[in-house]
């Protein structure tokens, strides 16, 4: 088992009076229901930034301009070349 380190967290009695009533329905502790919340939300935040990262890669070559050339507009407008 990975080392563990506590913190102290300040919620709204009502909120910890829901969490606790969450956690005993699922047979686990509050502890165990923020980690799995804090895990999730730190694999979404990655899973993000990894697109984030591709689609501003993508964006700076352009979809379908591997080449790196960009058509000039009578070549976009040229309907000949699609028939």
């Amino acid at each position: 088992m990975a080392d563990k380190q506590n913190i102290t967290v300040a919620i709204e009695p009502a909120l910890l009076k829901q969490a606790r009533a969450i956690a005993a329905r699922r047979g686990t502790s509050i502890s165990a229901l923020l980690a799995d919340e804090l895990r999730r939300l730190v694999a979404g935040d990655r899973s993000y930034e990894s697109a984030r990262r591709k689609a501003l890669a993508l964006m700076k070559t352009g979809i379908g301009m591997a080449s790196g050339r960009m058509e000039s507009r009578d070549e976009i407008h040229d309907r000949n070349r699609f028939r």
